[in-house]
């Protein structure tokens, strides 16, 4: 069991990190502010090799190991975690094009999705459907809620009902933007993640060619929880890469700020809690990892850890960027510092890819064999 990185991942860790200090962490506030979608800064990130993380080499993709992946999104994450997570849809969205779409698709699509060129959504979730994917209603005139990138991205991946009730009715299609009958809903107003548009994605319709089906008919829901064992791996990336940031922040912020005559480092009651912090951190990477390797290996187990690790990564995640708000006391909920804008983008990572709640399910569910 080796824990250390090969020197090739380090070197994509410290292009990921430069990318992020450089590209975007000077700019994040302002795309906060603004609701502003950085459609250069993502190019440029794809340019990397950002945009097809884990999407065969033979297409554009960089053909990297989901441990990879992991490793990326939490550096980008220093930089922006709300643009670092749509990123990750839009990888997913890609990896499913890859993995079970018929080659004239994967030819079709991918080039321009791996550079970036095209953007891609992710459509599962719907007004009445969320925790219970497989309860989903699409047919021709349904809708899709809060999907990011809807009305920006070119390209929306929709699982829509092709068949009776439950899991086994339902299928997996690609609508390009443009088509007939499909438009989107106003711009949703969120507590974060305001570096990416989201937004109702609507089919009034909406026919869509029998070519444009990824798997076969029935196998969507399948695709679905796939690509949801990695984007729940990304996601939970985000949330460390967000926190470790706020916290490298806090730790220098503590080593100057003085208080009855005294650095704040300098109290062990506050030293201790910081501590705590760093050991949740590392304690929820090495899960992390070891998830990513078995969602690699596609083994049995890997649904479970994926779930284990997102849980774990995003309440970690968000509970040391609200000490940390609370460490910088005042400061720490002005706009003129950042860690109230990554604890905004943060929240939601508690919710997404399945609630937390969910995640718990899942687990509950391998342990006693149900």
């Amino acid at each position: 069991m080796d824990f250390e990185l090969s020197e090739e991942q380090r070197a994509i860790q410290d292009t990921a990190r430069a990318f992020a200090r450089e590209e975007m962490m000077p700019f994040a506030r302002q795309w906060d502010e603004d609701e502003y979608f950085p459609v250069d800064t993502l190019r440029q990130a794809a340019a990397l090799g950002f945009g097809g993380i884990y999407v065969g080499a033979d297409v554009g993709g960089s053909a990297l190991s989901r441990l990879d992946a992991t490793l990326i999104f939490e550096e980008l994450a220093h930089g922006c975690v709300s643009t670092a997570a749509y990123l990750s849809i839009h990888n997913m969205v890609a990896w499913m094009i890859d993995a079970y779409g018929p080659t004239e698709l994967r030819l079709r699509f991918l080039p321009e999705l791996c550079s970036m060129a095209q953007f891609a959504s992710y459509c599962l979730t719907e007004p009445d459907s969320g925790s219970d994917a497989a309860s989903l209603k699409t047919r021709a005139v349904r809708a899709k809620a809060f999907i990011s990138g809807a009305g920006q991205s070119d390209v929306y991946l929709v699982m829509a009902r092709t068949g009776p009730g439950g899991p086994t009715g339902i299928s997996c299609f690609l609508v390009e933007n443009g088509t007939p009958g499909l438009s989107f809903g106003a711009q949703e107003k969120k507590l974060g993640w305001h570096s990416q548009p989201t937004a109702m994605v609507i089919f009034e319709q909406c026919r869509v060619p029998v070519a444009n089906r990824i798997g076969t008919e029935g196998q969507g829901f399948k695709i679905a929880m796939s690509g949801l064992d990695g984007g729940r791996l990304n996601i939970a990336a985000c949330s460390l890469g967000g926190a470790q940031f706020c916290l490298d922040r806090t730790v220098a912020y503590m080593k100057e700020r003085k208080q009855f005559g005294r650095r704040l480092a300098d109290f062990q009651a506050l030293a201790f809690r910081v501590a705590d912090y760093a050991t949740g951190l590392e304690a929820a990477r090495l899960l992390l990892r070891r998830a990513a390797t078995a969602v690699d290996k596609r083994g049995g187990d890997a649904t479970r850890l994926a779930a284990m690790a997102k849980r774990l990564a995003t309440d970690t995640g968000f509970d040391i960027v609200n000490g940390c708000l609370q460490l910088h006391g005042g400061y720490g909920y002005l706009r003129d510092h950042p860690i109230e804008r990554v604890l905004r983008d943060l929240r939601v990572h508690q919710i997404l890819e399945g609630t937390n709640e969910i995640m718990r399910l899942i687990v509950s569910r391998y342990i006693f064999g149900t």
